[in-house]
């Protein structure tokens, strides 16, 4: 049958980054579908063929050796050859197959609770677009006899080959293009938890010449968001900075694409606004990014060409692709979660960085701190450069997606009345602009601005809010929780 029909049965479906579901969903069986659906949709594009390699690799999440097997076993069906990676980030998976134009998949679900997991697909030089997804729906696939149990469960013996280390490439890359001194003299924490790339995190800024100091390791999955930071994790960097040893602390989701960087006194900087202090130090001439990120972007002025899409890095890969095809070079993008994208190479002082076209965690967080360290100040400094405008965002869990959807499609048919009944016209002033791009973000009289949208990866409501200081946008984040609560029933 059709990927659309099992998706359907098993619940497992595309999200903003690849197909996710409850591990209970995910079984063999599924995984294994996906899989051979994706590398059908492959062939038809001149990708896969039999004897073709393909990558794979995953995070550290209980179920993800599992589903790798499943993974390794439909590439085999298909006559491919897996390679795997190991448990290693996203981006250093990406960066070997991308270079060597084979296919790739990530068992990974990011950020989200161990109870679900996901799979990532990659096409040979780039990230799984929308339209590949689309193709992928429609590839008819059919279990071989004899390979699964009755529970779904993979009853063929397949092992995963022997490990293709691509960690010393990725190392490579930030060394080659920064430099070995590029953060020497600086003392940086490393906030470890259960992030896969962890240690790979770790070699990396020694290789840059910074002292790395591991903090708060766990063994067990912990769903670190970089874009809704937990209370417990801006309690943890407070209290590592409150030591004064430190000069920032470094972190990422759990597949290690999305950052999250503290100054030395542990505050969290926003994904969005280390994306625009990247994108300004590397020069970029075109910039893409989702409507939910900061207006500092704007108003910051250096870019020439400023897209806007919605959220999810195959929007944003596919806009930043277009602008890079229209000679506006260097073309970056990055999220509001701080995942960092190249669309082209781009040169600095007489160094090349090639082209990554997937979220990267470490690019941005090196890129901020070494601008801080040769402008002769700290984070906190260089982030005080930017226009101020401050965004916070929080979302409500265990929310239905399509009540948070019709909800949210209610209140599009008259926003202005939506908005009034929410409090938000009390809180900020008259409606004055309203974006559908992706959810619902209504801009108010007095610039601050209310964007909700239902999560693409889990049942929760995002809550996105951007004012012109932190206490203001605190405020106003409240006051959007507070509102959209009632929709499931329960106060806030």
């Amino acid at each position: 049958m059709k990927i659309a029909q099992w998706m359907k049965q098993s619940g497992v479906a595309f999200g903003t980054s690849g197909a996710r579901g409850l591990v209970t969903a995910m079984t063999d069986a599924v995984c294994f579908a996906y899989t051979v659906g994706y590398l059908k949709h492959l062939a038809t594009l001149g990708e896969f063929a039999p004897g073709t390699q393909v990558a794979v690799a995953g995070d550290l999440r209980p179920s993800t050796p599992r589903i790798l097997r499943a993974c390794a076993a439909a590439i085999e069906s298909m006559r491919g050859v897996p390679v795997f990676c190991g448990f290693v980030p996203t981006p250093a998976l990406c960066l070997h197959a991308f270079a060597r134009g084979i296919p790739s998949l990530m068992v990974t679900g990011s950020h989200i609770p161990a109870d679900r997991n996901g799979i990532k697909f990659n096409r040979a030089r780039g990230e799984f677009l929308k339209t590949d997804e689309a193709a992928m729906r429609e590839q008819d696939v059919e279990l071989p006899q004899g390979w699964f149990d009755t529970d779904g469960a993979l009853a063929k013996q397949v092992e995963l080959p022997a490990v293709t280390d691509v960690v010393p490439d990725y190392v490579a890359r930030y060394r080659d293009f920064f430099g070995p001194d590029a953060l020497s003299g600086l003392t940086l924490g490393v906030y470890q938890h259960s992030a896969v790339g962890r240690d790979v995190l770790m070699l990396v800024v020694e290789a840059l010449g910074a002292k790395a100091v591991p903090l708060g390791r766990s063994d067990t999955f912990m769903p670190v968001d970089t874009e809704a930071v937990r209370p417990e994790d801006a309690t943890l960097a407070r209290d590592w900075a409150a030591g004064g040893t430190l000069d920032a602390i470094l972190t990422t989701d759990g597949d290690s694409d999305r950052p999250l960087l503290a100054d030395r006194h542990g505050n969290w900087l926003r994904g969005d606004v280390l994306g625009i202090l990247a994108a300004r130090f590397l020069n970029a001439v075109a910039v893409t990014t989702p409507v939910s990120s900061n207006t500092a972007l704007e108003q910051a002025g250096f870019a020439r060409d400023i897209r806007r899409t919605r959220i999810g890095s195959p929007f944003v890969v596919a806009a930043m692709t277009e602008a890079a095809e229209a000679g506006l070079v260097p073309s970056v993008g990055y999220e509001a979660n701080g995942g960092f994208l190249l669309a082209s190479e781009v040169r600095h002082e007489g160094r090349t960085l090639a082209a990554l076209p997937t979220r990267d965690s470490v690019l941005p967080m090196l890129c901020a701190l070494v601008a801080a360290r040769r402008a002769g100040t700290d984070l906190g400094g260089l982030v005080a450069t930017l226009p101020p405008r401050f965004t916070l965002s929080d979302r409500l869990v265990e929310m239905p997606t399509a009540q948070s959807k019709a909800r949210i499609a209610a209140l599009a048919d008259n926003p202005a009345a939506g908005a009034a009944a929410l409090g938000l016209v009390d809180a900020c002033g008259d409606l004055s602009h309203v974006d559908t791009t992706d959810g619902l973000r209504m801009t108010f009289a007095n610039g601050e601005i209310v964007h909700l949208r239902p999560s693409g990866n889990a049942p929760e409501l995002r809550v996105y809010v951007e004012a012109d200081s932190p206490e203001r946008a605190a405020g106003l984040l409240k006051t959007g929780i507070d509102a959209v609560s009632t929709w499931r029933g329960t106060a806030s």
